[in-house]
């Protein structure tokens, strides 16, 4: 009896643990085998979109090739790059907020809009990082992307402003300092200063320079203007007046973005009012003779008034209605960095918003980055609302053909204001 007792105990082949005790080892066997190195587990598939320039786009595919290498092990991440004009970009996103891409790109005069719109997500990842590296909360570089002291777009460059440039070989470092002197320079070798008036872009640089007010209300709904203001030390009559004493001299022509290059080439300007999209061309038409400046002081009832500029930042915002936020908000940093903005720069001459990028010496020895610090006392954010475009444009237009109709300027500002501030 005792034999065959012991004989059961020990005649199965797992030992003292019985059936019970081979099922508890194979299970054991299966969760170690799947625990080092059975079926890996499925990576995340993310996919998103991105709108922007052309000319941005080789740049902003290396930043996504760099972008899902350092990912790779957490997802697989597919980017689609597609066309969309800065200008057009805040039109075309609330026509159609969820058909919109995840990323866009468009300049700072667009964020109230899209903002109101409720077509931006708030930026959380990383926020209080971005904001210090354009400057802190009172730049204007996160002015122009803040509410209510949250993040709503990340600042990449800087350089939508607009200063002098000129060929060395005509003018002198005193020359430059004054619009009469270049004037005159250009008179004698019968050449021509360029600037294009008919754009409000660069006429408000006189009206500016002369203290006039231009900007929206606090809810940005409506123009602020007294450009035909009657009273002060300067009237928006006497800055008319000076526009067109300075259309009128031989040595001056409007011109739009274009023909201002077109002449550059041929030879017949020789300086001209325009912004640092058109570096690469100046220094490559005038060479060793290229140079550039802040914006001279014009002549306004006999003194020397400073010309001032618009000042403008190009923004990388995110579609409220994405539906990757995490890797949308990262993939945002990843094209945004200071490496991203200096290689902007170097491909594409956009002056970094980055600050530590923009003080780099790489940057600072760029003529064209010199004339635009050099005009950042002098310059102003962007802070209007749509309705000055037009009004602004037939204003300038009729002084780029020196008022040939002949009709009383302060009629003229009188309209242009009501427009402006409809």
């Amino acid at each position: 009896m005792v034999q065959k007792i012991s004989k059961r105990k020990t005649g199965h082949a797992g030992g003292r643990f019985g059936r019970w005790g081979i099922l508890l080892l194979t299970c054991s066997m299966v969760f170690t085998l799947s625990a080092c190195g059975g079926k890996k587990e499925k990576k995340k598939e993310v996919t998103l979109s991105v709108w922007a320039e052309e000319t941005n786009h080789e740049l902003i595919k290396k930043g996504i090739k760099e972008f899902q290498e350092k990912y790779k092990d957490e997802a697989k991440i597919k980017v689609k790059i597609s066309t969309e004009s800065e200008e057009t970009c805040r039109d075309a996103v609330l026509e159609n907020q969820e058909g919109a891409a995840d990323l866009f790109i468009f300049a700072d005069d667009q964020f109230g809009d899209l903002y109101r719109g409720n077509a931006l997500l708030e930026i959380t990842d990383g926020a209080d990082e971005i904001i210090s590296s354009v400057g802190g909360e009172d730049s204007a570089a996160a002015k122009t992307s803040m509410r209510d002291g949250k993040l709503y777009a990340i600042p990449q460059s800087a350089g939508n402003g607009y200063y002098m440039y000129y060929n060395k070989s005509y003018f002198s470092d005193k020359d430059v300092k004054k619009l009469d002197s270049m004037l005159k320079v250009a008179e004698k070798n019968k050449k021509k200063i360029a600037m294009d008036l008919t754009s409000g872009w660069y006429l408000f640089s006189f009206f500016k320079g002369a203290g006039l007010t231009l900007e929206s209300n606090e809810d940005g709904t409506k123009n602020i203007c007294n450009w035909n203001t009657t009273k002060g030390k300067y009237t928006g009559k006497a800055v008319v007046q000076a526009i067109l004493d300075i259309v009128g001299h031989n040595g001056f022509q409007s011109y739009d973005n274009d023909r201002f290059v077109k002449e550059v080439k041929a030879g017949s300007v020789i300086a001209g009012v325009n912004g640092p999209w058109n570096a690469n061309n100046m220094a490559e038409i005038w060479g060793d003779d290229y140079g550039a400046v802040k914006l001279p002081t014009y002549t306004l009832e006999g003194d020397q008034v400073q010309m001032c500029s618009f000042s403008g930042y190009k923004l990388l915002g995110i579609n409220a209605h994405t539906k990757e936020k995490k890797w949308a908000m990262r993939l945002a940093r990843a094209l945004t960095t200071k490496e991203m903005q200096l290689e902007r720069f170097r491909q594409i001459g956009e002056a970094p918003a980055d600050t530590e990028a923009a003080n780099s010496e790489e940057v600072q020895a760029s003529p064209a980055m010199a004339a635009l610090n050099a005009q950042a006392p002098y310059s102003f954010v962007q802070n209007i609302t749509d309705t000055y475009w037009d009004p602004s444009s037939i204003l300038g237009t009729a002084l780029a053909g020196g008022n040939a109709d002949g009709k009383d300027l302060q009629e003229m500002l009188d309209e242009a204001v009501s427009q402006i501030t409809k």
